[in-house]
């Protein structure tokens, strides 16, 4: 997407940056070998000529989207939402279709919104809840309601700061400390070789507003230790993320099982079609040109989905890419019949691209062997790696990979042999 000019009067930005000389925003895209999804760089410029700013992320922070920008010109606007060089262009605003999208309103998932809402309303009140647990299988809305829950949170009180950690790609003690510090702006001169004790004295100090920390994919952690830390300070409040919660305690040592037994549960289930037809069409209405799909086709979606939102709204995008290259203005049936395997093939190979060195040399492993029983699996993971980790821990690599969709594990305890779901997605 090339660089756009937005116009604009002395509006206020993330962050709380306001200038009565703003005039110009530059928005284009940037991705890191982190976030290797594009999002937002913007640089603000004032009525001189002169940079005033220097960027605004606008993605995987959550609360910040480019409509925070009050004024924009139809030009702009324009230039953001749709190519200039397709005149058939169907998508009008890609980031509706992103799975870190996070809705003005949600659909069909009001009572979790209240029950989550619930448990963080002692903050209101200036006291600490306790943690809060959000359990379900992928694709039931389980991070998209947490962090709903807490922009309205933030709304209401607004010196709360809010922590977004994903422990898939954080899943140690100083990743996830540096992960909060750096929500919380208290990284300046931490390095790699910063103690992990000093990073918890810095988070200690910021008791002066109250932090919620999100941990999405909690079970990944490799260290729960990072629990009990952020457990002792009365001002940080937990929101835990996972699939299970007999296997999420499992992997919890006494010391942090006995702190956080107590704590609120909400839990997710499958979508059903109806339900996940209405989502589909909120987000059709938001992202592509009206009339684009009909409603039984996101209906034959919701079906093809199986209550995974994530692949509903994967196969709704690859079929929006899928008509535009066509140079036709909607979806028609055989161009969503294309899009269903494509879609679904699309998610996976995103999951995958997220997967850490070790997880991806699993999976590799299982790709190579075609079917593999787990015996011979560790022993060529073990071969080709420098520093493996534990059997305990690729154990729960490979849950998480099944629940994801990655691979699918056939029979069970001594019989049991692993193999990949889609072939296609491991190809570049």
């Amino acid at each position: 997407m090339p660089t756009t000019e937005f116009t604009t009067s002395g509006i206020g930005l993330e962050g709380g940056f306001q200038s009565p000389r703003l005039d110009r925003v530059f928005v284009g895209p940037r991705s890191t070998p982190r976030h290797p999804v594009v999002f937002y760089s913007a640089s603000v410029v004032g009525r001189r000529g002169e940079k005033l700013g220097t960027r605004l992320e606008f993605v995987d922070k959550s609360y910040a989207t480019i409509a925070n920008l009050s004024e924009v010109s139809e030009t702009a606007r324009r230039g953001l939402r749709g190519s200039p060089r397709n005149p058939r262009a169907v998508i009008v605003d890609d980031r509706v279709l992103r799975e870190d999208f996070v809705p003005s309103e949600v659909v069909h998932r009001h009572d979790e919104v209240n029950r989550l809402s619930e448990a963080l309303e002692p903050l209101v009140y200036g006291r600490r809840p306790d943690p809060a647990f959000l359990f379900g299988p992928t694709g039931v809305g389980k991070t998209c309601i947490a962090r709903y829950a807490l922009t309205q949170l933030c709304k209401q009180e607004p010196d709360v700061r809010v922590a977004y950690v994903n422990c898939w790609q954080e899943y140690t003690r100083f990743r996830v400390l540096y992960s909060i510090l750096e929500s919380v702006g208290r990284t300046t001169g931490v390095h790699r070789s910063t103690p992990k004790d000093e990073l918890f004295g810095r988070l200690s100090a910021t008791d002066d507003r109250p932090v919620v920390v999100i941990l999405d994919e909690v079970d990944q952690l490799e260290e729960t230790g990072a629990l009990y830390d952020l457990h002792r300070l009365a001002h940080v409040s937990l929101v835990m993320i996972a699939n299970r919660e007999d296997e999420l305690f499992a992997g919890f040592d006494d010391r942090v099982r006995s702190r956080l037994r107590a704590g609120s549960r909400v839990r997710f289930d499958r979508y059903g079609t109806d339900e996940l037809a209405a989502i589909l069409e909120k987000r059709a209405e938001k992202a592509l040109e009206p009339n684009a799909i009909g409603d039984e086709q996101l209906r034959t979606i919701a079906d093809a989905a199986s209550g995974d939102a994530r692949v509903g709204i994967g196969i709704l995008r690859s079929a929006a890419l899928g008509a535009e290259r066509q140079g036709i203005a909607s979806v028609t049936d055989s161009v969503l019949e294309e899009a269903i395997p494509s879609g679904r093939t699309a998610v996976r190979r995103r999951t995958l691209e997220g997967l850490i060195e070790h997880q991806r040399v699993l999976y590799d492993v299982i790709a190579d062997a075609s079917e593999i029983e787990p015996g011979e699996l560790y022993a060529t993971y073990e071969r080709r790696v420098e520093e493996p980790k534990t059997r305990r821990t690729l154990r729960n690599y490979l849950t998480k990979m099944v629940h994801y969709d990655l691979i699918e594990a056939v029979g069970k305890r001594r019989g049991r042999t692993y193999r990949v779901v889609d072939e296609e997605v491991g190809e570049s």
